[in-house]
């Protein structure tokens, strides 16, 4: 029985690290990516035409909302659907391009989207309960990936560079 505990305890160990390395994955992805993406859609959206879009889309209804932030991820799904397939035909490079144009798009398109339909979404008490779950969940997960070896170690490494650059640049 101390066998099967100790083994246990061990597979929820990898376990738990590995869905640190996927949460720490995706909370780079929000992070480094999503608040830039989003802000360069911004300053795109201060062209008239969009400009006025954005006033539109802020305007309506809750369900309309849904459906506005919704679509573009759907959509991006046949996307990375054809970039599979262009990989599987041996154009890796290609597909591995489709991808990362889908997901910058994808990522700066429902970012904006997002920023813009909040408010009617939060109509929605689904959509809180998700927003208040995830935004909860990021934290602890940000926490934990904090507290881990692994990011005390490249915060070590970040220090030591910061002065070697500074050495460096004198």
């Amino acid at each position: 029985m101390t066998f099967l505990r100790g083994l246990l305890r061990g597979l929820r160990r990898v376990l738990r690290g590995v869905l640190l390395v996927l949460a720490a994955a995706v909370l780079f992805i929000e992070e480094w990516g999503w608040r830039p993406l989003t802000a360069c859609m911004a300053w795109l959206a201060k062209w008239p035409p969009l400009a006025r879009l954005e006033a539109l889309i802020r305007g309506v209804s809750p369900r309309w909302a849904l459906v506005l932030f919704l679509v573009p991820a759907a959509l991006l799904f046949p996307i990375k659907l054809v970039a599979l397939w262009l990989i599987h035909q041996g154009r890796a490079a290609l597909g591995l391009a489709v991808i990362v144009a889908a997901k910058l798009l994808g990522t700066a398109l429902v970012g904006r989207l997002f920023m813009l339909t909040e408010p009617q979404l939060m109509h929605f008490a689904w959509f809180v309960r998700a927003l208040t779950w995830w935004r909860a969940t990021k934290e602890r997960v940000k926490a934990a990936i904090k507290r881990s070896a692994t990011w005390r170690a490249a915060q070590v490494v970040k220090r030591r560079m910061r002065v070697m650059f500074r050495r460096f640049g004198r």
